[in-house]
């Protein structure tokens, strides 16, 4: 269904700062059982059904039975499933923490796999952001470079990949507003810090829309919140009336 491909190519929860900062159907008997002789193919065909339902704690117990796994494909998908449970209210502090720095392994490990995957390329950049929350505002700003990197390579990998490059976006949105004493600490980790402008920010929300319209009601969102940052306020108006507008299938479109 549209809403279920919409939710396969997203699959993020990100906020600005954070570079700087339903039942489906019955599942089959034993259907998250591992098995000596499982095909990979199979796991993956049930984690994604998992993913589109939203059983986000299902996939996790699914998807974590295989995390010795040789597999790029499932290993990506269980650093995003990890960093999902991870980002439900229910999970304990302690839990998220672990979740986190877990779900970076695994996504180190998928591009040790195959760095031709271009998920895996997402997915490490998206894990290596959330670690800076727990890690400082240094060490998310030392980050920032690589972790732009690996969404510019996943981007060369799967250039109609709309949410990378809407992450691209979000990156130089927060490096455009970023506040001058983080831009202090940033002069202080590099030669020449990193740095954007809410015009750049623009043309990569644009080139996402472009890629898939309609795709992320956060996209919309941003248009226009980067478009009033630009003091354009009737193509704001414009795209925050899109995001208004917007069918909210998830709780974060509802937020938006």
């Amino acid at each position: 269904t549209q809403v279920l491909r919409k939710g396969l190519q997203r699959g993020i929860v990100l906020s600005a700062g954070s570079f700087l900062v339903y039942e489906a159907h019955k599942l089959i008997p034993g259907f998250a059982e591992v098995h000596a002789s499982f095909k990979v193919e199979d796991v993956i065909e049930q984690a994604d059904y998992l993913y589109g339902s939203g059983e986000t704690e299902k996939l996790y117990r699914l998807l974590v039975q295989h995390k010795n796994s040789d597999d790029a494909e499932l290993l990506w998908r269980l650093a995003r499933s990890s960093r999902d449970l991870a980002q439900l209210g229910s999970t304990s502090a302690e839990e998220k923490r672990q979740l986190t720095y877990d779900s970076l392994e695994y996504a180190k490990k998928a591009l040790e796999k195959n760095e031709s995957n271009f998920a895996a390329h997402k997915w490490y950049g998206i894990c290596l952001s959330d670690v800076g929350d727990y890690e400082g505002i240094k060490t998310k700003i030392g980050n920032a470079i690589v972790i732009k990197e690996h969404f510019q390579r996943a981007i060369e990998l799967n250039p109609k990949d709309a949410t990378t490059i809407h992450l691209i976006g979000i990156w130089c949105y927060s490096f455009a507003e970023m506040p001058w004493y983080q831009r202090k600490i940033a002069a202080t980790l590099f030669a020449t810090p990193p740095t954007s402008t809410f015009q750049e920010a623009l043309r990569y929300f644009h080139m996402a829309e472009e890629a898939d319209p309609n795709f992320y009601s956060k996209n919309l969102l941003f248009l226009g919140k980067t478009y009033l940052k630009l003091n354009n306020k009737k193509m704001a108006l414009l795209w925050l009336s899109k995001a208004k507008e917007y069918p909210a299938q998830t709780e974060e479109d509802k937020q938006v």
